[in-house]
């Protein structure tokens, strides 16, 4: 299993969401020993910083499910959890 990797993440949000704004960062190293961690310190963690008009008249609970959807795909690689800042 190929873990998932922040450009992979980047290249799906922008094709999914067209954001106008977006950061993606591994925060995997900082929660070892945590569930869902692995040894490597890589891929399973992530923040994700995200502006996009989609988002234009939506609650924030949408905004999350729009970006937790186009990032169903990950889980399934050991994307473990997603921390989600929307704009």
């Amino acid at each position: 299993m190929t873990l998932p990797t922040s450009r992979d993440l980047e290249v799906r949000l922008r094709d999914a969401l067209q954001p106008t704004m977006l950061e993606v960062i591994d925060e995997s190293a900082a929660h070892a020993g945590h569930s869902g961690a692995n040894a490597e310190g890589y891929g399973t963690h992530f923040r994700v910083r995200i502006a996009s008009p989609r988002f234009a008249g939506m609650s924030r609970v949408a905004r999350h499910r729009l970006v937790y959807d186009a990032l169903q795909l990950f889980i399934a690689q050991g994307l473990h959890a997603i921390a989600i800042e929307t704009f």
